[in-house]
């Protein structure tokens, strides 16, 4: 443990570690008044696509966290990055909430639901059998199908709600094609998180609670793993993976020293 406190940047996931739904988690503001204390190096790196950065910095403020906008990277800043970089310019359809809205409209990317370049689709508190059918329809006409992250499903207060990647599976089922995702376990987002921190991967430390993205990210970017277990991964579930995290912890609270 020792050597996990000594790392100079902190990655870490939110669903899960920080909080459920709007629900601070045990051990989460000590966690992060010791970050600041200790001058570390932090970054809220998280797969959900529906809130921007000064969203998440208003939630965890009503949660009695003061915590810079500066802290919070998205997988929507992230897909509209990527678009960006991959066709200037280009327009989307979009499923999903004002997070990814704002973050490809920042980026010049327009909304498109006749002719788009890509269909974009992220977590949707509007999820419809409309807006499923359109998308099909568009990428059997050429769109490109994009998922801002991974994720099956997100933990939330009472349990797991579907996440971006269950929500985009009857696209692809029905148009027999594959998405592309951008979110963590993406590289992609990793190394822009590494740069937004000045750090080397060797010497930050990647926190979350899920083995199939998180824990995953972090091994393949080089960081260490810390996996805890306030979220969704479990001691049992842990085992069924041919890798292993680090560091298993209960929660960010037994991070910094007693």
């Amino acid at each position: 443990m020792d050597q996990l406190r000594k790392k100079k940047g902190f990655i870490c996931d939110m669903d899960g570690v920080i909080y459920h739904g709007n629900q601070l988690l045990p051990g989460v503001e000590k966690f992060v008044n010791w970050l600041a204390k200790e001058k570390k190096n932090y970054l809220f790196l998280t797969n959900s696509s529906q809130y921007t950065p000064k969203e998440l910095q208003q939630k965890l403020a009503r949660m009695g966290l003061d915590v810079d906008e500066s802290h919070f990277y998205t997988s929507a800043l992230a897909t509209a990055h990527f678009l960006d970089n991959q066709a200037p310019g280009c327009s989307a359809y979009v499923v999903g909430e004002h997070g990814i809205m704002n973050a490809l409209y920042d980026k010049g990317i327009t909304y498109n639901d006749v002719n788009p370049d890509y269909v974009v689709v992220g977590e949707s508190l509007a999820y419809n059998l409309e807006q499923i059918t359109k998308a099909i329809r568009l990428v059997n006409g050429g769109a490109k199908l994009i998922g801002t992250n991974p994720d099956l499903t997100a933990p939330v207060e009472g349990g797991l709600v579907p996440a971006c990647r269950a929500l985009i599976a009857p696209i692809e089922l029905a148009t027999e094609k594959s998405a592309y995702f951008v979110g963590k376990p993406n590289p992609l987002m990793m190394r822009t998180g590494l740069r937004m921190l000045g750090v080397h991967s060797e010497n930050a430390v990647m926190v979350g609670d899920r083995m199939d993205t998180d824990i995953i990210a972090g091994i393949e970017t080089g960081l260490d793993t810390v996996l805890v277990l306030s979220g969704v991964s479990t001691r049992e579930t842990c085992g069924q993976y041919p890798y292993r995290p680090r560091f298993i912890l209960d929660g960010v609270g037994d991070i910094p020293e007693n």
